[in-house]
């Protein structure tokens, strides 16, 4: 499967292998990217690894598109490095004020709420990439049947450690920020710490497990975590 390559914008390309969540898509994403910055052509500014996308931003008066495109064309066919990925577990409290939109995924599928903690929980998901804030990771490989639309308007403040569901994906806010993703747990981790070496807890190709725990020790954990009583 070749991908496509097209102008985004006026200092950008995009490698698109389609709208899909596939583990081989993702990895030759990851591939390219990996080739590419270790080339470190003196045009490229930074590569932006989506599921199933690539996104590689050069300098404008450095190179042009037509010469990008024909760089990155050289990559296309980077080899995928095997790996042995780490398999994090991730206590989580559900429900309560820590995940206040359970019930409602719970209703729209016809679910109980210890179904959705079951279904959520019995999973192993895997790190496709991390965006939209540092070290939050999105996670694919979530059953369908806990699949829920995010919010019509966005929560203002998400604690850090919010665990949410976004269509048929689910992550976790390594940071306090806004979000319209359906909040149904939280963990007690740190997913980022800019004092840490990495600094974010996940990486692409982790595959996750949640653990699902009780608000005590949420509490618990918290503590030890960030240092302060859980808010």
């Amino acid at each position: 499967m070749q991908p496509e390559l097209k102008p985004a914008g006026d200092s950008a390309l995009l490698i698109s292998f389609g709208e899909v969540i596939d583990d081989y898509v993702n990895d030759r994403v990851h591939a390219i990217a990996s080739a590419v910055e270790k080339a470190s052509p003196d045009w490229l500014i930074e590569v932006v690894p989506a599921y199933s996308s690539l996104l590689v931003v050069y300098d404008p008066l450095k190179a042009g598109y037509g010469e990008v495109e024909e760089a990155i064309k050289g990559f296309l066919d980077a080899k995928i490095e095997a790996f042995e990925s780490r398999l994090v577990e991730v206590p989580v409290v559900y429900g309560g004020e820590y995940g206040p939109d359970i019930e409602f995924v719970a209703r729209r599928n016809g679910l109980t709420i210890d179904d959705v903690i079951e279904i959520h929980s019995r999973q192993v998901y895997r790190v496709y990439f991390l965006g939209f804030l540092p070290g939050f990771a999105y996670l694919g490989g979530m059953d369908e049947r806990i699949a829920t639309p995010r919010l019509e308007r966005p929560r203002l403040r998400v604690p850090a450690g919010s665990v949410g569901i976004a269509g048929k994906q689910t992550g976790i806010y390594p940071l306090e920020s806004p979000g319209g993703w359906r909040l149904i747990g939280r963990t007690p981790l740190r997913l980022f710490d800019p004092a840490r070496e990495p600094p974010t807890l996940l990486q692409p190709g982790d595959r996750v497990r949640f653990i699902p725990i009780e608000e005590s020790e949420f509490r618990e954990l918290y503590e030890r975590e960030w240092g302060v009583e859980g808010d």
